[in-house]
């Protein structure tokens, strides 16, 4: 072989070890790209202000009416009073002359109802709205029928909406004296855009000189963070916090009269938020919620079971057979107590993360329930750094 050919073999072996080389240093670079961004814990993380805080004054309200239902086949509610005098009236306004005494007995197609919406901010008259309607009777269900026009009124007595429609319940009750299946709640349902608002609660945010926002969780350092955020948009010192759920903002010149899109550049502010370590425990349901800044100082931790079960038999004793009369049967409880105590290792307990801490609490095979009367233990040895809240 020609030393030339030879050469060019070395560089074609040399070309392709360097490509390899190329591929495998890429390959590296992007594996360490998204370790880092994947991979490795976020101290935190960045929330819009609009998820985590609202306008002061910017809020829906709560509507409410009471209703009937007709068209019920057969399913509606008994005589009472409450189905009864409200439909007479309703007829009686219609120029039908009729009593409750005259409908007694005769009412199984229509079932007496709340209705209830929630009415949003600043919408106008003639804008539609959801209904929820709930059974207030005996009625079996509300499927098939019909909401009969029902004023909806606020906190203050006024009319805002007027709904009527047909009641959808996702799902159905069917069935005869031997069985019945029933799918879902049949005495609750939904009328999507059965009510009109009629009435609008007037709010001028464009003639605003200051706006409070509402933190939906107090926190001081949270609320630093969004007046620091706020101040960095608007290019000036607009915001301060007056605590740790109001933060107060004042409308700058360049946003006179132009409150709603100043409202609209603060909603899009992303800030971090900031969490108090907390341990929530509900005893009830034996549930358990554990934050993310929650530490548990070095203890030891030591958790048994005892069981204690008691057991009554009856023995009866038969009278001898020459025994004078009269003989009697003598029935005699005979009580059995048994204590049985599970093995209790000891074992060290300690979290620099909360993974650390699920660990080391999953190792001593606890329940709910159990880890629930644990942490009250730590937490009274002072070693929980974390406020606990027992529901």
């Amino acid at each position: 072989m020609r030393n030339s050919e030879k050469e060019e073999i070395v560089k074609k072996k040399s070309k392709i070890a360097f490509k390899k080389k190329s591929i495998k240093v890429v390959f590296i670079y992007f594996f360490l790209l998204f370790a880092s961004y994947f991979l490795l814990p976020a101290s935190a993380h960045a929330e819009r202000i609009k998820d985590i805080a609202n306008f002061y004054g910017v809020r829906e309200n709560k509507l409410i009416g009471y209703g009937i239902v007709v068209g019920l086949g057969g399913t509606g509610d008994r005589d009472g009073a409450h189905t009864l005098q409200p439909f007479a009236n309703m007829l009686t306004r219609m120029g039908v002359s009729v009593s409750p005494a005259d409908l007694r007995g005769k009412t199984r197609n229509i079932a007496s109802v709340i209705v209830t919406a929630r009415f949003p901010a600043m919408v106008r008259p003639g804008s539609r709205i959801d209904v929820q309607v709930s059974s207030i009777g005996d009625a079996k269900t509300l499927q098939g029928g019909t909401l009969l026009m029902t004023p909806l009124m606020g906190p203050d007595g006024n009319v805002y909406a007027v709904a009527q429609g047909p009641v959808s319940i996702g799902g159905f009750l069917a069935g005869g004296r031997g069985a019945e299946i029933i799918r879902n709640h049949p005495n609750v349902g939904t009328i999507p855009n059965g009510a009109i608002v009629e009435r609008e609660v007037p709010v001028d945010l464009n003639r605003k000189d200051r706006l409070d926002l509402l933190l939906a969780s107090p926190d001081i350092t949270t609320a630093k963070r969004v007046a620091d955020g706020i101040n960095k948009r608007l290019n000036g010192m607009f915001a301060r916090p007056e605590g740790p759920s109001v933060v107060s903002i004042v409308v700058p010149d360049a946003f006179k009269n132009r409150v709603v899109e100043l409202m609209s550049n603060i909603e899009l502010v992303e800030v971090e938020v900031d969490t108090s370590a907390r341990v929530v425990v509900n005893e009830r349901t034996g549930t358990v919620v554990i934050g993310d800044n929650v530490r548990i100082n070095p203890v030891a931790v030591a958790h048994g079971a005892l069981t204690i079960t008691i057991k009554t038999q009856f023995e009866v004793f038969q009278p001898l057979p020459l025994a004078p009369p009269p003989g009697e049967v003598v029935i005699i409880p005979r009580i059995e107590v048994l204590a049985e105590e599970q093995e209790a290792p000891l074992m060290e307990v300690s979290g620099a993360t909360i993974g650390e801490l699920i660990r080391a609490l999953n190792a001593l095979g606890v329940t709910p329930k159990d880890l629930v009367a644990i942490l009250q233990a730590i937490k009274a040895t002072g070693a929980l750094r974390a406020e606990l809240v027992i529901m």
